[in-house]
């Protein structure tokens, strides 16, 4: 099916370089972004994206060092971001 379609001249430069590269078609190029769009896991409607604390919650405790988390101990963060002086 044909169709129009308008998009800026930036755009339409960047696409047909690609596809110019990829040794495909325009039409080949844009019909391949659009199936990958309609074939993404939808998000629910206002859902933001995962976080990264969200998407590792799975892997964190996996390997016991036996080492407390520093991170949440205050005394290992006192001064930390902070620049020191070094004396000589």
């Amino acid at each position: 099916m044909k169709t129009t379609v308008d998009l800026s001249e930036e755009l339409f430069r960047r696409v047909k370089a690609e596809a110019a590269l990829r040794g495909r078609k325009l039409k080949e190029l844009v019909e391949e972004g659009l199936r990958l769009v309609l074939e993404a896991p939808r998000r629910a409607r206002g859902e933001a994206r995962p976080t990264l604390h969200d998407l590792m919650q799975g892997s964190r405790g996996i390997v016991d060092s036996g080492v407390p988390d520093r991170g949440s101990n205050p005394k290992h963060l006192k001064g930390f971001g902070r620049a020191t002086r070094r004396r000589r």
